[in-house]
């Protein structure tokens, strides 16, 4: 059997990242083989991933990029199990990465961005082995993609919230539209883009809340259609009023500033992922009637 010194497990670690142990075993499993030690830490990279895959990734972070001509971009989000891990360097170098190879071939699709060129190997295989060396389940949640004749900007509020904005205006217009729209979170850019079943819900609840108050049914019209108006005001980016100026709608703002919103994207991480709760006192009491 080859002697496994100390230089071959830190050259070795060096090229994977990975713990020293788990190198040195893999060096004495390939009898020092450099090549075949690499090769068998990326296939049990492989299986730890399937292993973490079924736990909860719900924590994470928005990664985003732009060609250097502002005309193709991508917003995605990347899940990991801790916001631990969301802070690490080589994670937040994996989501930027995975956004830029979405936005070259125009993906949308996880399954599909996890096959295109990433590093020195794929997506997959970068993910795979981040998986291994930070020891959590991470996945490729969603993705958006642009392409325009106009402009797109970017915003990202940490790491936990991320716009994109396909505006025709200049680029600080575009930035403070997508601070607004990170702060004041509207679905849509104007009203007739708003789901008519969502109107058709509100609908309902300001007829029967109107209803009650006793009034005649044209007085009990206009009510409802009074609080229809500004529902649909409250969540389109042109009905809502400026953060930056209150007084003024980002529609008057467009208007003034000779621009317009052709779409915009917003990602919050982990939205709509249910989180498992634990109840570390629970545990605690539990583990102190063993």
């Amino acid at each position: 059997m080859a002697e496994i010194t100390a230089g071959m497990v830190k050259d070795l670690r060096e090229r994977t990242g990975l713990g020293m142990m788990e190198c040195k075993k893999a060096l004495a499993e390939t009898n020092g083989d450099m090549t075949a030690a690499e090769d068998l830490l990326r296939i049990k990279s492989g299986a730890k991933a399937s292993k973490a895959a079924a736990r909860v990734a719900a924590e994470g972070v928005i990664g985003a990029w732009i060609s250097a001509d502002g005309k193709t971009g991508a917003l995605v989000e990347i899940n990991c199990e801790t916001d631990f891990v969301a802070r690490n360097e080589d994670f937040l170098a994996f989501a930027r990465g995975v956004a830029e190879a979405a936005a070259s071939k125009q993906i949308t699709d996880a399954e599909n961005v996890a096959t295109q060129p990433l590093g020195d190997g794929t997506v997959e295989s970068q993910r795979q082995a981040l998986v291994m060396k930070l020891g959590e389940n991470m996945s490729i949640r969603r993705i958006a993609c642009y392409q325009t004749a106009d402009r797109l900007v970017t915003y990202l509020h940490g790491s936990k919230i991320g716009v994109m904005v396909d505006l025709q205006g200049d680029e600080v217009l575009g930035k403070d539209l997508a601070m607004h729209i990170a702060a004041s979170k509207p679905i849509c850019v104007s009203r007739d883009q708003v789901d008519a079943s969502l109107i058709e819900k509100e609908r309902e609840i300001y007829s029967a809340q109107a209803a009650e108050s006793g009034k005649p049914a044209d007085i009990v019209a206009k009510m409802v259609e009074g609080r229809i108006n500004k529902y649909l005001a409250e969540v389109t980016l042109l009905g809502q009023p400026f953060v930056k100026n209150p007084d003024q709608t980002v529609e008057k703002l467009l208007a003034e500033k000779k621009s317009r919103v052709n779409g915009f994207t917003m990602f919050v991480v982990g939205e709509g992922i249910e989180k498992k709760v634990v109840d570390y006192a629970a545990e605690v009491a539990a583990a102190a009637k063993v």
